[in-house]
C-alpha cells in the first residue's frame, strides 16, 4: 500500500523538557517547603514512572477525565518526591501540573517544524499520538506545532496507551487511512515500535543510538527527526 499518512510520538520525538525533570521539582518543591535534592528528585520521577500504570482510563465518563489524569500525575510526584501527602505536597503538584501544561516548560526540537512541514508537503496527512493527558493540545498549540499536524491522539483520552494497538487504530481513524498506509515515528521501542508494528503499521526509530534490545528488521532506524523525509521517500 501507498503511504498516506505518518504518525508521531509527542515528547522524545517532536519536543523534549526544557529542563531535567528533577531540577523543575526540587525548584518548585522548594517554593513549598518540600527539600528534595534534583538528582533524587530525577531518580525518583523515573521510577515512579517507570512502574506506573498505563495513563488510560477506558470507560471512564468524560466528565471524569481530567480528575483521572490529575490523580495519575499526583501519584507520580508524590512518589518522586517522597512526601506525604497534605496541603504542601498538593500546592507543590498544582504548580507542577501547571507548569507542565505551558510551552515554557518544552523546548521543539529544532528539526521538528520543517520535518512537518515537508511531510504535509508531501501531501501526507499527521497525527500526534502519544502517551499523554488532555494538556497536549495546548502544549502544541504553544510550542506552534498544532497547526502542523491533523489529529492529537493522547492515551488518557483514547482510552489505551501505547503499545497498545487500540490507540494507533484510534489515529488511523481520525486521519481515515489504512493501517498499511501509515507509518509510526517515536523514540520508544516497545510503546513506538513495536506497538506500531503491531498494529499493523510501518515503524521507525528515531533517537541516534541503538535500542537496548533487538527489533524486526523492517523498524527503521533513524539518528534524528531530520533523517525522516529521505525515508519517506524511499518507502513505496
Amino acid at each position: 500500500m501507498a503511504l498516506r499518512a505518518v504518525t508521531l510520538d509527542a515528547a522524545g520525538t517532536l519536543f523534549t523538557v526544557a529542563e531535567p525533570v528533577g531540577e523543575t521539582y526540587a525548584r518548585i518543591a522548594g517554593r513549598h517547603g518540600l527539600g528534595v535534592g534534583a538528582a533524587r528528585a530525577e531518580e525518583g520521577f523515573r521510577r515512579a514512572f517507570a512502574t506506573a500504570p498505563p495513563l488510560a482510563f477506558p470507560g471512564a465518563s468524560p466528565t471524569r477525565l481530567d480528575a483521572h489524569e490529575r490523580a495519575w500525575w499526583y501519584a507520580i510526584v508524590r512518589q518522586a518526591l517522597a512526601a506525604t501527602a497534605g496541603p504542601e505536597l498538593d500546592a507543590c503538584f498544582a504548580e507542577l501540573y501547571a507548569h507542565y501544561a505551558s510551552a515554557a516548560a518544552w523546548r521543539v526540537l529544532p528539526e521538528a517544524p520543517g520535518v512537518l512541514a515537508d511531510l504535509r508537503a508531501r501531501g501526507l496527512r499527521l497525527a500526534v499520538v502519544s502517551n499523554f493527558d488532555g494538556r497536549l493540545g495546548r502544549v502544541l498549540d504553544g510550542l506552534e506545532l498544532r497547526p502542523l499536524v491533523d489529529a492529537v491522539i493522547v492515551s488518557s483520552r483514547a482510552g489505551s496507551a501505547k503499545p497498545d494497538p487500540a490507540i494507533f487504530h484510534a489515529a488511523l481513524a481520525a486521519l481515515d487511512v489504512r493501517a498499511g498506509e501509515a507509518l509510526h515515528v517515536g523514540d520508544g521501542p516497545v510503546e513506538d515500535a513495536l506497538g506500531a508494528l503491531g498494529a499493523g503499521l510501518r515503524a521507525a526509530l528515531v533517537g541516534g543510538r541503538p535500542p537496548s534490545r533487538p527489533l524486526p528488521a523492517d523498524v527503521a532506524l533513524l539518528a534524528s527527526l531530520a533523517e525522516l523525509p529521505a525515508l519517506v521517500e524511499t518507502l513505496p
